[in-house]
């Protein structure tokens, strides 16, 4: 694949610019400082896009590599809030009594019985 094969979507970065193209995203990694170019992450990000390049790989590999380079100081959080135990509400989503998520839908009068 050639260097000009594009992201797509394309690659935001912290500064609004995008990395559109295989060679922007190996621009972008080299003009890097020194120290945090040698970050393992930005290594593995760079070698991505040759990759991709040289042995015609998909560009979502490049794209993943940068992207988690971009991000390798984010830590997620776990929100308690937004998480609901298993337990919490298995009525309302349809768990019948037995456990079982299963509706039987039969015609009027008709012995319906799990097939089990």
């Amino acid at each position: 694949m050639p260097w000009s094969t594009r992201f797509a979507p394309p690659i935001k970065l912290p500064n609004g610019r995008k990395l559109v193209t295989l060679k922007d995203a190996g621009n972008y990694i080299t003009k890097l400082p020194k120290a945090e170019h040698a970050a393992p992450e930005w290594q593995a990000a760079m070698e991505a896009p040759i990759l991709v390049s040289t042995h015609g790989g998909p560009t979502m590999f490049a794209r993943i590599g940068v992207m988690k380079a971009l991000n390798r100081h984010h830590v997620r959080e776990f929100d308690p809030k937004h998480k609901e135990p298993h337990w919490v509400g298995a009525s309302s989503r349809g768990i019948n009594k037995n456990g079982f998520g299963l509706h039987y839908h039969g015609h009027k009068g008709a012995d319906v019985r799990p097939l089990f």
